[in-house]
C-alpha cells in the first residue's frame, strides 16, 4: 500500500516553536495582549513550517485574547487598578 503523503523533508534552519510559544503565554498574560498575539502566530507559523504541533502557538493566542477582553471590561467598569 502507497503512503499517500510522500516523505517531506523538514526546513532548515532553527526551529523556535517552543520559543514562540512559550513567550506568547507569558507576555501574553502578564504584560500585553498583542504581543501575544503575535508570538502565538509565530509559533503556530514555526509549527507548519517544522511539521512540530502548533499547541502552545493556540493557548499563546487563547490566553493573549482573554487578558485583552478582561482588560477592556475592566477599564470598561473603572475598575482597572491604578487607573483613577
Amino acid at each position: 500500500m502507497a503512503d499517500r503523503y510522500p516523505y517531506r523533508p523538514a526546513a532548515s534552519g532553527r526551529d523556535r516553536t517552543t520559543l514562540w510559544g512559550v513567550l506568547g503565554i507569558v507576555i501574553g498574560l502578564i504584560c500585553c495582549g498583542v504581543l501575544g498575539v503575535i508570538f502565538g502566530y509565530l509559533s503556530i507559523r514555526d509549527a507548519r513550517r517544522y511539521g512540530s504541533s502548533p499547541v502552545l502557538g493556540w493557548i499563546a493566542i487563547a490566553l493573549s485574547i482573554l487578558n485583552i477582553l478582561g482588560s477592556a471590561i475592566l477599564r470598561g467598569t473603572g475598575n482597572y487598578p491604578g487607573w483613577d
